[in-house]
């Protein structure tokens, strides 16, 4: 019992270490992310299109 309440005791401390992200800076990458991903997404979209009229036309 006394070696789950020090890794308790230890986790608190490193969590007290962290560098948390502002508001603004979650936000932003927040932003970021589903930006990159909706590009990715109409990216893979057009190029399965192109390869699907191009498979149909060749058969």
């Amino acid at each position: 019992m006394t070696k789950t309440i020090d890794y308790l005791k230890a986790s608190r401390q490193e969590l007290k270490k962290v560098v948390w992200p502002s508001r603004k800076e979650v936000i932003q990458h927040t932003i970021l992310v589903i930006a990159v991903s909706l590009g990715v997404a109409f990216f893979l979209g057009g190029i399965d299109f192109i390869l699907t009229l191009l498979i149909e036309a060749i058969i």
